[in-house]
């Protein structure tokens, strides 16, 4: 064992501690006081808590919600609130609709009504052109349903109270957060939309205080109660939410698992919302959010040993600069990243690619490893390894084209649109996050960190068989003695 570190639960309390630190700063705190939504600006201590896992899956985003979330939606007994990004035409939108009728005969039948709340951002760039600026959104109305969203027709849907409403804010302030509550006893939060791309996705099903965390988020949000309203709204009276096996249908996610009992415990965590921003704010700092806070200053300036992201793309510079001062502390950074991933939103955000970005950080640690120790009598620091991948789809997959709008012949992933950061075995942050300028700088966001070396190792060991022969190398130097 390694006794100059920290034990997991003093880890976890100095992350937590500096955190709250950096957040509670009167110009951090002050910034964050105009942001919308903001409640826990004067107080970040109210967004630690506690989560339940209860199952892991990767797969595409049909594959995951066939197995894992419309389970979860077709056994409500009183609400359903599902948010996501984008909404499009597609073999996910198609299963929904199923589940959605099931659930209106059920019902039906039962005598009751059960509330439907469905938040997206984007459904097509004349609707984001077109869209009103106010964070009161968009409500859709019944008539446009069927015609301007695919969704079943109203008709079909009796027994459900729903209600559709989108957010966006021109020029670039898309809600990116997706994320499922059932009854407000379980949360998914999944990487993919409701939308028909066939990437590589990931999901984790929890449960327990962190759902209220969820909820708060929401009325908050989308239904902009007021901090009171969203603290106080009783949640229904039903029993704990007792987790289902993953569902045999197809298509299969790649991966599915329910957590064993010594990971499922109920686990420190952290709720990590970042909301949007109207300024792309150019050469300045990232703003101070949470979720921005806890992975810049205080995660990355924390790591002891390892580091592992799987991103979309990587294009912030603020979190190049933070991984090569990992690297230059001794921390081995290994790296999962789409070559060609949504290339043109990042050049209209930014006017640089995620392949360039890669290519600097590359030459920047090649520098480093040749950089001699500033305190030699010290003795020198080992710069950390640096181990940079490609996403590619299996070898033997069908089409890998991207499509799949419409069809499930190929649930082979062809690109990879995970957001993960595991630190050093100890901390797992799933959620919406991309390490790219929108994410860090306009993009509404959300996150939630996990502090649990027993679920980290989880992650891992489901992660890596399905990623085997999925990974192109394009940098794995040797580290520097």
């Amino acid at each position: 064992m390694d006794h100059t570190r920290p034990n997991n639960d003093q880890t976890t309390t100095r992350l937590l501690s500096d955190w709250h630190s950096r957040l509670s700063d009167p110009k951090s705190n002050n910034q964050n006081k105009r942001d919308n939504p903001n409640y826990w600006a004067t107080d970040p201590s109210t967004l630690e808590t506690t989560s339940h896992l209860h199952s892991l899956h990767f797969g595409t985003g049909h594959s995951i919600y066939a197995a894992s979330i419309l389970p979860a939606i077709a056994r409500a007994e009183s609400e359903v609130i599902l948010v996501t990004c984008f909404w499009a035409p597609s073999p996910t939108l198609t299963a929904l609709n199923g589940t959605l009728r099931a659930l209106a005969a059920r019902a039906r039948s039962d005598g009751r009504t059960i509330r439907v709340r469905i938040c997206f951002s984007s459904s097509s760039l004349w609707q984001k052109l077109t869209h009103t600026l106010s964070l009161q959104g968009q409500a859709w109305p019944p008539a446009k349903w069927a015609r301007k969203l695919h969704l079943a027709d109203p008709d079909e849907l009796r027994g459900l109270d729903v209600e559709v409403k989108s957010v966006f804010v021109l020029p670039f302030s898309v809600m990116h957060p997706k994320f499922v509550l059932v009854d407000r006893r379980v949360a998914f939060l999944p990487s993919c939309n409701v939308s028909w791309e066939r990437w590589f996705e990931g999901c984790v099903e929890l449960s327990g205080p962190v759902v209220e965390q969820f909820v708060r988020f929401y009325l908050s949000f989308w239904e902009q109660a007021p901090v009171s309203s969203a603290s106080t709204l009783p949640a229904p009276s039903l029993p704990p939410w007792q987790p289902q096996p993953p569902s045999h249908t197809r298509p299969a996610p790649l991966a599915s698992r329910a957590l064993p009992p010594l990971t499922s415990r109920h686990l420190p965590s952290l709720f990590l919302p970042s909301p949007h921003h109207l300024s792309p704010r150019p050469f300045l700092p990232p703003p101070p959010t949470p979720l921005n806070t806890f992975l810049l200053t205080t995660l990355l300036t924390s790591a002891h040993s390892t580091l592992y992201i799987q991103t979309p793309n990587l294009t912030s510079a603020p979190f190049l600069s933070a991984l090569l001062a990992a690297m230059a502390r001794g921390v081995d950074v290994s790296i999962t990243t789409s070559e060609k991933l949504m290339v043109l939103e990042q050049l209209v955000t930014l006017f640089t690619t995620t392949k360039r970005c890669v290519a600097r950080l590359v030459k920047a640690h090649r520098r480093l490893l040749q950089t001699p120790s500033p305190d030699v009598e010290a003795g020198r620091v080992r710069t950390g390894r640096l181990k940079i991948a490609y996403y590619q789809p299996s070898r033997g997959a069908g089409r890998r084209d991207g499509g799949g709008r419409h069809g499930m012949e190929d649930e082979e992933p062809v690109q990879s649109h995970l957001k993960l950061l595991l630190i050093d075995s100890h901390t797992a942050v799933f959620g919406s996050g991309n390490m790219d300028r929108a994410s860090w700088y306009t993009s509404q966001e959300l996150g939630v960190a996990i502090f649990s070396p027993d679920f980290v190792g989880t992650v891992t060991d489901s992660l890596e068989p399905i990623m085997e022969g999925r990974r192109r190398t394009v940098y794995d130097a040797p580290v520097s003695l």
